[in-house]
């Protein structure tokens, strides 16, 4: 890989993957250390994040899990304690947690509505409130937060696409605000995608020149149509100071 991602610091949420496979979240982390970032893989589940980090290590990346209910602001706050206890500091920060409901209007109830606000929304609040500071005292930082198309389209998912909606208000709202700082914030959009979908390929090899050798058609977190562009992510990920609410992801 290129290592644009260097000396960085990252914190991601929703590392881990809840089936086989790999969703956004670990597919995420693999590749930001894959680019030589040092990863904080939080989950609610630490198991979950523990696969990721395996994952990594056995790569030679340096990583570690976190257990955290990102839906709390003093687990946030704990979190990037932990990386900055840790390594010294945040670079960048994946907000990815996330829950969906497919339920309508009629069909929503409160409970499920402020569960998925929460989980979907708050939590990326949360988490950016908290590693903000962190990113200041470095001199910028990025923040990348998973909306969805269901927040631009009329999917009849309420509660979802409301929340997934609010992501792309909060992006705009906090790029104005934290760009002066050197923090860039930017949001992907994927589309519809299962985790089925996602494929990692095995980190380039040198070849016997030296060289690197391809070992398939993308050497980092595969994607599909309509999956959400980590390699773009990436980029923005290691170029901060840029106020940025532009969409990395899928149209």
């Amino acid at each position: 890989m290129s290592g644009r991602l260097s000396g960085k610091i990252a914190i991601v949420t929703g590392a881990g993957s809840r089936g086989p496979g790999l969703g956004n979240g670990k597919a995420t982390a693999i590749l930001f250390a894959r680019e030589g970032a040092k990863v904080l893989c939080v989950d609610q589940m630490k198991e979950r994040a523990e696969e990721t980090v395996a994952a990594i290590r056995a790569e030679g990346g340096e990583t570690t899990a976190h257990a955290a209910d990102v839906t709390r602001a003093a687990e946030c706050a704990a979190m990037v304690r932990a990386a900055v206890d840790r390594w010294g500091g945040v670079d960048i920060l994946h907000n990815n947690v996330g829950i969906e409901s497919r339920k309508g209007l009629l069909d929503t109830t409160e409970e499920e509505w402020d569960r998925v606000i929460a989980v979907d929304l708050k939590s990326m609040f949360l988490a950016t409130q908290a590693a903000v500071p962190a990113m200041a005292r470095r001199g910028g930082g990025a923040v990348i937060c998973v909306s969805s198309i269901a927040g631009l389209r009329g999917y009849g998912r309420t509660a979802y696409a409301t929340a997934k909606a609010g992501v792309i208000g909060f992006v705009r709202s906090v790029a104005v605000q934290l760009g002066p700082q050197g923090i860039a914030s930017t949001r992907s959009r994927p589309g519809r995608s299962g985790r089925r979908w996602f494929r990692i390929s095995a980190p380039r090899r040198a070849s016997g020149d030296g060289a690197p050798a391809r070992s398939g058609p993308k050497a980092a977190a595969g994607t599909s149509a309509g999956a959400p562009s980590t390699s773009r992510a990436t980029r923005r990920a290691g170029s901060p100071g840029k106020p940025s609410s532009s969409t990395p992801g899928s149209p």
